[in-house]
């Protein structure tokens, strides 16, 4: 598995929007500060063609040139880090697209994205055999002080190895966007292990779950055959799914190898947090799929699209604890 080089303040950041762009408020105007901070932290910044972009009704351009931007990111030779602006619904569709071959014979670099770019930093290790960052989007770094999460995805960048969250979080407002300046991190973290004994060791992959469901069976799933080896530690969240629509993406992708060999499951707060069916949580669907592997589940996480959330290498080897008010990972 190979590493990128880390970031240096010289380094050059690539925006790109392999699914939405930033054409609407608050991202378009987030976006704006983001790039102005990344300028005065020291980066040079590149900006994509579909940045800004809406052609699609449902992404910022066509799969195809959505591929392009990307590739043409990856393989540019001045870029550092290629950094998504967005995450949306239908990245999936530009990897028929994306020459995941070529990228395994260029010089390594960054990709590093959040949601919807589960399909790049997920399948980057497995297809092109290089590390990717499942970790915050352009526009949140518009505070000219990084949160706690867009600071620990600047660390790893840099070539930290340690990163530990998080003590609090927040379920936001029906009226008020939880990812306003204003709106803070008040929630006690409520973490909780299941069958944990200690640290755990073993390789990161996963990031959105409703995404990963979508690549399982096409012709990018090498899944079962990247896990044979290796002692692997999954890290999920999800989006849309319910509690009865994350059980039944459980059992697909245990029916499809992909929990042979897993040491560890790291499950993030839901979008849809504290919703039930049938009297049944998502820690209860979780249990009621995986619990015969008799392995450690961690459960509410810092992770996912309640913030804030942990930003993890995917690829990558490292060793997970599950701390009093949070969760430590340690990269080799």
């Amino acid at each position: 598995m190979r590493t990128p080089p880390f970031l240096s303040l010289a380094s050059t950041i690539n925006l790109i929007a392999p699914s939405f762009g930033c054409n609407i408020e608050p991202y378009f105007t987030r976006l704006e500060a983001a790039i102005e901070n990344f300028r005065k932290w020291g980066y040079q910044v590149k900006v994509g063609p579909n940045v800004y972009l809406a052609d699609d009704p449902i992404a910022s351009a066509s799969a195809q040139l959505r591929a392009k931007e990307f590739m043409d990111a990856y393989l540019d030779p001045e870029t550092d880090l290629v950094l998504s602006v967005g995450g949306g619904e239908i990245m999936n569709e530009i990897l028929p697209y994306v020459d995941f071959p070529k990228i395994k014979e260029a010089d390594p670099k960054w990709f590093m994205g959040f949601s919807d770019n589960t399909n790049l930093s997920f399948l980057l290790p497995i297809l092109s055999e290089v590390k990717a960052i499942y970790g915050p989007n352009a526009p949140s770094f518009y505070e000219k002080k990084p949160r706690v999460n867009q600071a620990d995805a600047l660390a790893l960048l840099s070539g930290v190895n340690h990163v530990e969250g998080y003590p609090k979080w927040t379920y936001g407002n029906k009226k008020e966007d939880p990812y306003l300046k204003l709106c803070s991190y008040r929630r006690p973290n409520k973490i909780e292990g299941q069958n944990y004994s200690g640290p755990v060791h073993g390789t990161l992959l996963g990031g959105c779950l409703d995404c990963i469901l979508s690549i399982c069976g096409t012709p990018f799933d090498k899944v079962a055959d990247f896990v044979k080896d290796k002692e692997m530690i999954f890290f999920l969240e999800c989006c849309d799914l319910n509690p009865l629509s994350f059980r039944r993406g459980l059992f697909q992708l245990k029916q499809a190898g992909y929990f042979r060999s897993t040491k560890l499951f790291i499950f993030g707060r839901p979008l849809h947090y504290g919703e039930t069916a049938f009297g049944l949580g998502f820690k209860e669907m979780a249990l009621e799929i995986l619990g015969d592997l008799n392995v450690p589940l961690i459960f509410n996480a810092p992770l996912g699209h309640l913030p804030p959330s942990l930003p993890f290498i995917e690829g990558a080897e490292a060793t997970v604890s599950l701390k009093l008010d949070g969760l430590e990972v340690v990269y080799d």
